[in-house]
């Protein structure tokens, strides 16, 4: 296979979904859709549990002592949310789902209260099928796997989640959820060039941090799904690139 058909794959799996779940989601009552929203929100979160758990690796533990895997993934979130707030990363990716959906939708006359409402889904959906699609840690370690050379399997895999989650998604939020394509290419598919150049040189321990920290991310998308706390997580993404380094200085000192 070539590189970048896990991302592919992944494409079309989200577009069909998203249709499938928009279509059928004007068909469902307000109370269906919030019912399946709640539901992605309690299996997010028990992905990101899962996920966050390799806080404990033992490469992890080897690497930076047995006392600082936990720290490492604080310092990051802190010093990637500091990052990303300075950047504005948050209203950033909220304008980008703002300008798609003008361009995507018409306004007719006399609706604009309306076209408020469906704008705020939109937005809704884009902001938060980006980030489940984008921060899991299928994403960040299958496209440096595939970009290695060591296939796509975790992407394909990924892909047929993400292609149910869509169809939920979508069901509840509308075509936003369709629109994250363009996040997932761009996220995907750098990730698989980063892979493809870096080689195998990432330890395990680099790998380790990375994938807890980007589970502890995992939980803010959770409690957002589940309206307790609209967690700024794109604001927390550079926490993905601090983790790493993190491991790399903590190491090295």
């Amino acid at each position: 296979m070539f590189p970048g058909i896990g991302t592919a794959v992944n494409v079309a799996t989200v577009l069909v979904g998203s249709t499938i779940g928009a279509l059928a989601g004007d068909r469902l009552p307000e109370r269906t859709r919030t019912v399946v929203t709640d539901g992605l929100g309690l299996v997010t979160l028990l992905i990101a549990a899962s996920s966050a758990l390799a806080v404990r690796d033992p490469a992890l533990a080897a690497a930076v002592g047995d006392s600082a895997p936990v720290l490492i993934v604080l310092g990051a979130v802190l010093l990637g949310g500091i990052v990303g707030s300075l950047l504005r990363l948050e209203d950033r990716l909220e304008q980008v789902g703002v300008v798609l959906q003008r361009r995507l939708a018409r306004t007719p006359p006399g609706a604009i209260a309306a076209a408020d409402e469906a704008r705020a889904r939109f937005v809704q959906g884009f902001v938060v099928a980006s980030l489940v699609f984008c921060v899991g840690p299928l994403t960040i370690l299958g496209s440096i796997e595939e970009g290695l050379g060591g296939g796509a399997e975790q992407l394909l895999l990924k892909s047929a989640l993400d292609g149910f989650a869509s169809i939920a998604f979508a069901a509840a939020f509308g075509w936003g959820v369709a629109a994250s394509v363009l996040a997932l290419v761009v996220v995907q598919g750098g990730l698989t060039l980063v892979g493809a150049a870096l080689g195998d040189v990432m330890p395990d321990a680099h790998l380790a941090a990375l994938t807890a920290t980007g589970g502890l991310l995992l939980v803010g998308v959770a409690l957002r799904l589940l309206d307790l706390k609209q967690v700024k997580v794109a604001d927390l993404l550079p926490a993905l690139v601090v983790a790493p380094l993190l491991v790399y200085v903590t190491s090295v000192l």
